[in-house]
């Protein structure tokens, strides 16, 4: 038998074991590190029930009653009109202040691109974010000097105001408030994130959001 076979195995250092035991925990401590942010990257369940499509349940919401929701991280305002915001709509003094009184602005899909800038004129659906400085405009259900009319939204930061379609007609926004992509399933059911009808309208097709 050799010298070399009578040698046996070789021996690990303890300088060796040191430093494999240190290089284990270092990994092990880079993983712990790294875990918050490799956590970040998947959204828990409220991030996701605000991503592509919602639904939205009308069948509750009381005439005059704001409803907000998270779609993509805005805030959706659902609104079911009384009859006195709808009538206020056609008012021509209040339409002869808006800014953009047509709709003609990219800021709504085209079936929306009406006088009441919605499919049905009793359910108003707006991204609720000021168009000129970020801010949520507050609801009113009632008539407010200056006579916005029942239904309009004021923006606290801006003193921008809108009308209960989301048509700015005072202050420094130039845009109307923004109108998602939906449609209606049902009459008790909306879908916000869907619109067979134009479905080329995404939030990317708004003109300034």
């Amino acid at each position: 038998m050799s010298a070399a076979n009578e040698a046996g195995p070789p021996r690990v250092s303890r300088r060796s074991l040191l430093y494999a035991a240190t290089a284990a925990m270092g990994a092990a401590g880079v993983v712990a590190a790294a875990w918050p942010f490799i956590d970040q990257l998947n959204p828990d369940a409220a991030i996701r029930a605000s991503g592509d499509v919602i639904d939205v349940d009308l069948a509750g919401l009381q005439p005059g009653e704001p409803r907000v929701l998270r779609w993509h991280n805005l805030p959706i305002t659902v609104v079911r009109r009384t009859a006195a915001m709808v009538d206020s709509l056609r008012d021509a003094t209040r339409l002869a202040r808006m800014i953009d009184a047509k709709s003609e602005k990219r800021q709504q899909p085209a079936y929306a691109a009406n006088g009441h800038r919605s499919i049905d004129p009793a359910v108003s659906v707006l991204v609720g974010v000021c168009i000129y400085c970020g801010c949520r405009p507050q609801f009113r259900a009632e008539v407010s000097p200056p006579d916005d009319g029942p239904g309009g939204y004021l923006c606290l930061c801006c003193a921008s105001h809108f009308d209960a379609a989301g048509r700015a007609h005072l202050g420094p926004a130039q845009y109307n408030l923004p109108v998602p992509p939906y449609e209606i399933a049902t009459p008790a059911r909306l879908v916000i994130g869907r619109n067979r009808s134009d479905p080329l309208f995404t939030l990317d097709a708004i003109e300034r959001l």
